[in-house]
């Protein structure tokens, strides 16, 4: 990729029966509602792949391609970083049905479910990796839904120079309210887009700032209906949605996590190790500094450092 490569500083230390084990290096952007960046770590202006917290704007561009889905838990499911729990799996095989697309048309490889119990059940009852249980296929069935509705060729969608995947990267481009840094393959196959952690928290801010109606908006309020859709039962996306009202979250593979509130304004995170568990308590210090504090904000943050079943320490944020 063109760009350069985020340079971190420590965000997140873990501390261990009262010792200092390890730090988190690593970058964050708060913007405020106007798209000021009023607090920083790192690099913020440092192009990185964001990973599936491009699936926001992913979703965008299929819903400007002609994608219409006449249920809101759709559009979450199309941006959803799924736990391949029943519920999930269902919905994927059915918005493929609606296309007449066969599962193995997704691109996306054969994988088990993300969520443990969906995991552990699938092997309990003898099942073997597939494609819709793979936590992009909401992403994927997606894409061939809109290509079955722009009437482009299925073959080759994840593809950078199919008219699908220039049009997602227009839209990242756009909301992101910059250019792509450079194109990559993401884990799931799909083109994934590199932009700046400024980039990424202004394209958020835009979904949750759109008027009522348009894509934008209608993609964030889908995923804020229905955050165990676009997530799974506890994940830590779900409970930040849960946590504070009209917050939209977004995380991504190797330490990604993007965060806006309405009126309040955005954050996106880098951990440059890929560590998630250093995401949330760096997020909760960020969004004070935006001037948002809250108990369940707190707890939703709190990750806990076990030792032989116990906890024993935690990970807290040391960002400035």
């Amino acid at each position: 990729m063109t760009g350069r490569y985020v340079g971190g500083v420590p965000i997140a230390e873990v501390v261990r029966s009262g010792f200092v084990e390890s730090q988190h290096l690593g970058s964050y952007a708060a913007l405020d509602p106007d798209g000021s960046l009023v607090a920083s770590a790192g690099d913020p202006h440092g192009a990185i792949f964001p990973r599936s917290a491009n699936k926001p704007m992913q979703a965008v561009a299929m819903w400007r391609c002609g994608l219409r889905l006449a249920d809101p838990a759709d559009w979450a499911l199309v941006a959803a970083s799924h736990w391949g729990e029943p519920f999930h799996v269902e919905r994927v095989r059915a918005l493929l049905r609606s296309v007449s697309m066969p599962e193995s048309f997704l691109a996306c490889p054969p994988d088990l479910p993300l969520g443990p119990d969906a995991r552990a059940a699938v092997l309990r009852e003898g099942g073997t990796p597939s494609r819709v249980y793979m936590n992009c296929s909401g992403k994927h069935a997606g894409m061939l839904a809109t290509c079955a509705a722009a009437g482009w060729t299925p073959q080759d969608y994840a593809s950078r120079e199919h008219p699908l995947q220039k049009a997602c990267r227009r839209a990242v481009s756009e909301m992101a309210g910059e250019p792509v840094a450079g194109v990559g393959v993401d884990g799931c196959g799909a083109a994934v887009f590199a932009i700046p952690l400024v980039g990424l928290a202004r394209a958020f801010l835009a979904a949750v700032s759109a008027d009522a109606g348009t894509p934008e908006r209608s993609v964030a309020d889908a995923m804020r209906a229905y955050p165990e859709m676009m997530s799974g039962t506890g994940a830590d996306d779900a409970r930040l949605m849960r946590a504070v009202p009209g917050l939209l979250a977004k995380g991504g593979a190797e330490g990604v996590l993007a965060v806006a509130v309405p009126d309040v304004g955005a954050v996106a995170i880098k951990v440059d190790d890929g560590a998630a568990r250093a995401t949330r308590p760096v997020l909760v210090a960020a969004l004070g500094r935006l001037g948002l504090t809250s108990p369940a904000l707190g707890e939703a943050a709190d990750v806990a450092v076990l030792g032989g079943g116990a906890r024993v320490g935690t990970v807290r944020a040391i960002v400035k």
